[in-house]
């Protein structure tokens, strides 16, 4: 679905009516793209069907389409999505694919925080209202009024802020997780050392 909504929010698109039909179909497929993205990875877990393959391409999918979603809308809609909004963003998923790498070679796993989760629905909020601002201010339903681009911006701003701060939590649990790690080792390599000097005949 990448290509597809890159090719959308792109002025080589030939739907561009004035309706906002570009908007909205770039949006409807973002949300299709998340859920179904949801989706497998929970049948995945209820059936006992989790792979490796899988384990790698479910959350390098997601990022990848969180990073090309961010990229275009720096483009396609700059009022809301800023260049350092991006960067920012971007930054904190290869951040915490640095540390899960570096946790898996260590031989534990960090576990996803409800902050993570939390930025997750975050993120998915902001790109959509960032896209639909890109056509309408406001939309009027008799006398209620709501304001999306208001919201496309307080949604962005408040993802960068969560992922921030999620990326702080992650860190530390990694800090933790590692340095309890690197003590199981030191005391191990004792213990090794210890035998060694013990048993009999050992030079």
């Amino acid at each position: 679905m990448i290509p597809l909504l890159l090719w959308i929010l792109s002025q080589h698109f030939p739907w561009q009516g004035p309706n906002g039909e570009q908007e909205i179909l770039a949006s409807v497929l973002f949300i299709l793209a998340s859920i179904t993205d949801g989706v497998d990875g929970y049948l995945a877990r209820k059936r006992g069907q989790i792979t490796t393959m899988g384990m790698l391409l479910d959350p390098l999918a997601d990022k990848v389409m969180v990073t090309a979603a961010l990229i275009a809308l720096v483009a396609y809609n700059p009022d809301v999505v800023k260049v350092w909004i991006a960067v920012v963003i971007i930054g904190r998923e290869f951040l915490i694919s640095g540390l899960r790498s570096i946790a898996s070679s260590e031989g534990f796993t960090i576990q996803a925080s409800d902050l993570g989760k939390l930025k997750t629905v975050i993120q998915i909020v902001s790109v959509v209202s960032a896209i639909l601002a890109h056509h309408w201010y406001q939309w009027h339903f008799g006398v209620l009024i709501v304001p999306v681009q208001w919201i496309a911006v307080a949604a962005i701003y408040f993802t960068v802020l969560v992922s921030t701060i999620s990326a702080i939590d992650y860190f530390v649990g990694f800090w933790k997780q590692i340095d309890h790690a690197s003590k199981d080792r030191r005391k191990s390599f004792v213990l090794t050392r210890r035998k060694s000097v013990d048993t009999p005949g050992a030079n």
